[in-house]
């Protein structure tokens, strides 16, 4: 035991980090990811109440899967204890002898990998996107219903009752809920699954709540699944543009934080600290994916753009024209407000500042980004670049009163004093 450590920081941060994989270990026992949530819990807490007495165990991690998981076998012994005076005592009235014990009991049956059948039971048909959504960001982000409502602007009650009706249709679905599915089944649920996955990876490259901008350990969870799955579908080209996609975008994780956790933008980043074993991995993913037939998908389309920069020395020597073309075949291909964002960004870079703001006039009407801080903090930039510095500090201005994350609204505050300094 450890007894120097703070209990309840070490028990928070193990939690983040390990939660969707004790939940998914559990769940394999029990069947049920509702319940193996509540066993979950259970054990965090157990750990609440004894590691502050007792000190923090040497593995924290394995200490909180390892009570889950007894008692997870705890209740199902209790149910096969149940069974059988159940059994034995309608045997008995009926005159003829119990069945042999045929219950699941310590020796569930494992599936390949416990997270990625969590993953496939989470993108059950069942189950609603909205719900989905929520339930993934609950089980594999670590969010608490009031973080996920926070980040997709929605009150907590209605982010409550999506996870509560997620959970209550995988009941319904029963115990192959939880099983990888293979041949078409596979291909069906196939697209919800990358859309998670890749949910579970932004959520760390860019936490949408809470103190740090990053978290790692769900990008690097994140591409051990897209990893998994195209294993699981080697002929299907859009696995390997995610996978290329996070590779390429998780090589830049460690210049994306400065030394006291600061955020470090994409132009500002230094570009030998980016990773180029995953720079390589994710090229090569792309390059099959854009060998599959038929047009490029939008994980393939994002990973090209992606590609366009890990290509580039610099900023300025990025080929911004390509990323606009780029983004407009996906505006096509999978339009939304966001990527048109994205694509006033590459314009601007490509053809001027003027162009820029022309492609982000219409996307003020849009309801989804009302409350997006990143559509005034982008027409800040341009505004600046225009020499327009009054109004790009209103802008900065707005987006301080739309941000989520403490690292985002410092990175804000230092470019609204950059900004008033000029403007002096």
């Amino acid at each position: 035991m450890t007894t120097t450590a703070d209990p309840y920081a070490v028990l928070e941060t193990v939690w983040r980090m390990e939660s969707a994989r004790i939940v998914a270990g559990v769940a394999r026992v029990v069947r049920d990811v509702g319940h193996a949530e509540e066993l979950a819990h259970d054990a965090l807490v157990a750990a609440m109440e004894q590691w502050p007495r007792e000190g923090v165990p040497d593995n924290p991690g394995a200490w909180l899967a390892a009570t889950a998981r007894r008692r997870a076998i705890d209740t199902i012994r209790r149910e096969q204890t149940l069974a059988r005076k159940t059994e034995l005592m309608e045997s008995s009235e009926a005159g003829v002898a119990p069945a042999a014990d045929a219950l699941v009991g310590d020796g569930a049956a494992a599936v390949g990998d416990d997270l990625l059948a969590l993953l496939f039971a989470t993108c059950h048909p069942a189950v609603a996107r909205e719900s989905r959504v929520a339930l993934t960001l609950r089980l594999f982000g670590g969010l608490t219903t009031d973080e996920i409502a926070h980040a997709f602007l929605v009150p907590s009650p209605t982010v409550g009752q999506r996870i509560s009706r997620a959970k209550k249709r995988l009941a319904g679905v029963g115990p192959e809920a939880l099983a990888v599915p293979t041949g078409d089944e596979l291909a069906a649920r196939l697209g919800a699954v990358l859309e998670v996955v890749y949910l579970i990876f932004n959520e760390g490259y860019a936490a949408t709540t809470g103190v740090d901008w990053t978290r790692p350990a769900l990008c690097v969870e994140a591409m051990r699944l897209g990893r998994v799955l195209a294993a699981l579908r080697p002929d299907e080209p859009e696995v390997h543009g995610l996978v290329a996609l996070m590779e390429l975008q998780g090589s830049r994780l460690r210049a994306r934080v400065g030394p006291s956790g600061e955020p470090v933008l994409l132009g500002d980043q230094d570009r030998s600290r980016w990773d180029r074993v995953l720079l390589q991995r994710g090229l090569a993913a792309l390059e099959r994916a854009e060998s599959g037939p038929g047009p490029r998908g939008r994980y393939t389309l994002q990973a090209a753009i992606a590609a366009c920069h890990a290509r580039a020395r610099s900023t300025d020597a990025t080929d911004w024209t390509a990323i606009a073309a780029l983004y407009a075949e996906l505006a096509a291909r999978a339009p939304s407000p966001v990527v048109e964002l994205n694509r006033a960004v590459a314009v601007s870079r490509a053809e001027g500042p003027e162009a820029g703001l022309a492609v982000l006039a219409p996307l003020d009407a849009e309801p989804a980004l009302a409350r997006y801080h990143l559509l005034p903090a982008v027409r800040a930039d341009m505004l600046s670049a225009l020499g327009r510095v009054e109004e790009a500090v209103a802008e900065i201005d707005r987006a301080l009163g739309l941000v989520r994350t403490v690292a985002e609204r410092e990175l804000l505050e230092r470019r609204r004093f950059a900004l008033r300094a000029r403007a002096r």
